[in-house]
């Protein structure tokens, strides 16, 4: 761990830049030292390994963000569970984490690979579970949790330690179950891209008009 540590501080975070232009849209990253490798990037932050340590993935906040130990506490709290990765490392603007396996919700419709429902189940068993440890799961949608060998993975938590209601996974189960399903369960094809992106956008416009209501009444 402390080869690994020098080598986030002296080669990832003093290069690379990652910065955040819309607060609904992924993070942008530059100057990505090599060999690290990206994996995603979420509203807050880009996780990165490096192929030396193909164990643990480094996520680094982008400049100006804030949440970085609200979600290190979330992490303590959830502990162990085969649904989630564990935090073993808190810097200034990184957490170094165990790396996920598997392949997002979001990438499995966009090349056609089976979402499965024992895989749906699995990711709302791990969602009680987080209740059960006094957390409020938020902001899950097809980009934030996995498919591992046909079992569910949540990858992002960040904002598991906010109290606000979120309806996001069941409009996605609602979705999944009257729409994906019935159709995956018959043929599965790649949905394209630009499709996924429109219903992602059309989703986030929904969301805040539903907001809107609310606050008027």
């Amino acid at each position: 761990m402390e080869k690994l540590l020098q080598q986030v501080t002296d080669e990832l975070i003093a290069n690379v830049i990652v910065e955040s232009f819309h607060f609904m849209e992924p993070v942008k990253v530059k100057n990505a030292p090599q060999p690290w490798i990206l994996l995603g990037a979420g509203n807050y932050a880009a996780v990165f390994y490096h192929p030396d340590y193909e164990d643990y993935a480094v996520k680094v906040y982008a400049v100006g963000k804030s949440g970085l130990q609200e979600e290190a506490k979330v992490y303590e709290k959830l502990g162990v569970h085969p649904a989630y990765s564990a935090c073993y490392y808190v810097g200034a603007n990184f957490l170094v984490l165990k790396r996920l396996r598997g392949v997002t919700v979001y990438e499995c419709m966009k090349k056609g690979i089976l979402v499965s429902e024992q895989a749906i189940k699995d990711i709302d068993a791990a969602l009680d579970y987080a209740r059960s440890k006094g957390l409020r799961p938020h902001d899950i949608h097809g980009k934030n949790v996995m498919v591992e060998n046909g079992r569910g993975l949540i990858v992002d938590i960040s904002d598991f330690y906010k109290q606000e209601e979120c309806k996001m996974w069941s409009d996605f189960k609602k979705a999944y179950y009257r729409l994906y399903l019935p159709v995956a369960s018959r043929i599965l094809f790649p949905v394209p891209g630009v499709m996924l992106e429109g219903v992602r956008k059309g989703y986030q416009v929904y969301r805040k008009r539903k907001k809107a209501q609310l606050a008027r009444h």
